[in-house]
């Protein structure tokens, strides 16, 4: 199982770098949850893989920069750009050697943290993050002498802010995770997947190419359910022998991450031609009184985050782990 979770975690990384590159918002959100589960059953991270932990932890919350009121940290002071900053700092003892773009992200990151809390007009902890994210070093007294400056003027539209925007952060990500997918290009269950798709000729390819006929506003989620189907097929053929020869702990993570892909995938099996994508229709879809009280029971029972073991024992009406997570994240600000 530790030797199927590190090529998962891999894998899951490899498909993160991807969709937030391509800035594919629903695939990005079902990865992230993959990838966090896999990290979360990590007794230690494996020394090989503490980039790839670090990278993703940093994606996850690069792409909440802005949310405020997400706090990824006990500490309740800390944004989601801070707790990104401290992955980058352990990101950068990872790397061989610090050249500028690793520079260019530090200091991004730095002024984005700063100007996020200004945007919100929250000046006193724009002020007050300033003290915690600079030391008394002289290479960085003059960043943090101009970012002082802006803060008084409370003004987030200073030129300063506008010339190291938030753009330009992700611009410069999406520049490092190049590089990162370049060295890291020929993962483990990649190659498997090759493989399978070319012993199976178009017949593995099919599902990609299946004529569905979908709004253009519908077929970058479309594409995106396509390329998951593929990767269960993946993870069916590289983990199904296991499962077939021995029971299965369902108390262990991976096996109900499993559970959520198989769900996902019968999902897909109810495609067809001249249907729309059902997870379109599910975003349309009001929450019932019932599903609320399932849901509010799944948390007791298995805990806040354990939403796809919440989604098999519970009874809901087409919803994903997903829109469970967010559900309860709007009941909890109800409440």
């Amino acid at each position: 199982e530790a030797v199927a979770a590190e090529w998962m975690l891999e894998f899951a990384c490899s498909c993160l770098c991807r969709h937030f590159a391509e800035q594919s918002g629903a695939a990005f959100w079902r990865w992230r949850d993959v990838a966090q589960a896999l990290i979360n059953g990590l007794s230690q991270i494996p020394a090989h893989q503490k980039k790839t932990v670090y990278l993703c932890q940093l994606l996850i919350r690069i792409a909440q920069g802005k949310n405020l009121g997400l706090k990824f940290e006990n500490d309740q002071r800390i944004s989601p750009l801070e707790s990104a900053l401290s992955f980058w700092t352990l990101l950068e003892r990872e790397e061989n050697k610090l050249d500028k773009l690793h520079e260019d992200i530090r200091r991004l990151i730095q002024i984005q943290i700063v100007a996020v809390h200004m945007e919100n007009r929250y000046f006193k902890e724009a002020a007050e993050v300033l003290e915690r994210l600079f030391t008394d070093s002289e290479s960085d007294k003059p960043l943090r002498v101009k970012l002082a400056t802006v803060i008084k003027t409370k003004d987030p539209y200073v030129p300063l802010l506008q010339s190291f925007s938030y753009s330009l952060l992700i611009s410069k990500i999406k520049s490092y995770i190049k590089l990162f997918m370049k060295e890291n290009e020929m993962n483990f269950l990649l190659q498997k997947a090759t493989k399978h798709v070319v012993s199976q000729g178009l017949g593995a390819t099919a599902l990609l190419n299946r004529a569905v006929e979908v709004s253009e506003e519908d077929k970058s989620d479309l594409e995106s359910k396509q390329r998951f189907v593929l990767s269960i097929i993946l993870l069916r053929d590289v983990l199904g022998h296991k499962m077939q020869s021995c029971c299965l702990d369902v108390d262990s993570s991976l096996f109900w991450i499993y559970i959520d892909c198989l769900l996902g995938l019968n999902n897909m099996q109810n495609l067809g031609k001249n249907e729309v994508s059902l997870a379109c229709s599910r975003r349309r879809q009001r929450w019932t009184h019932k599903e609320d009280s399932e849901l509010k029971s799944g948390v007791r029972e298995f805990g806040v985050g354990n939403w796809a073991k919440i989604l098999a024992h519970g009874n809901f009406n087409n919803r994903t782990s997903v829109m469970l997570k967010d559900r309860w994240r709007t009941l909890s600000k109800i409440k």
